[in-house]
């Protein structure tokens, strides 16, 4: 069992930055890919980032690469994001997921843990 709390989120004007964290309890953090989903208003969960247990692998998707990275220290338990040029779009409830594969799934309904979500809102 993987508990996940997530914090970092808040109010940002357009072009800012914020860094999401995410604690995870549990002595096997280390084995689990770890990733971020949000979820806007009317709209469904979708993926933004990922990263394998290690560290070696991340990936993210198409609307926010090359703006946003993530990251972990398994020393801490925590897994990162920072989020830089933030833009209006990028408004929502931000998910942290905890995963047993080596990077998490995409598809929302095979992420094995969730956190209970931060607010992040970008003011235009």
């Amino acid at each position: 069992q993987v508990q996940l709390v997530e914090s970092g989120g808040g109010l940002v004007p357009a072009g800012g930055s914020l860094r999401l964290s995410c604690a995870a309890s549990g002595r096997t953090f280390s084995s689990f890919a770890m990733g971020w989903f949000r979820q806007a208003p009317g709209k469904e969960r979708e993926f933004v980032a990922t990263i394998s247990w290690n560290g070696g692998s991340t990936y993210y998707s198409d609307s926010v690469k090359g703006r946003f990275t993530i990251s972990r220290d398994n020393a801490k338990n925590t897994v990162y994001l920072q989020m830089n040029s933030l833009k209006p779009e990028d408004t929502a409830v931000y998910y942290c997921a905890a995963d047993r594969s080596y990077i998490v799934p995409r598809t929302t309904s095979q992420v094995d843990y969730w956190g209970q979500g931060t607010q992040v809102t970008v003011s235009s």
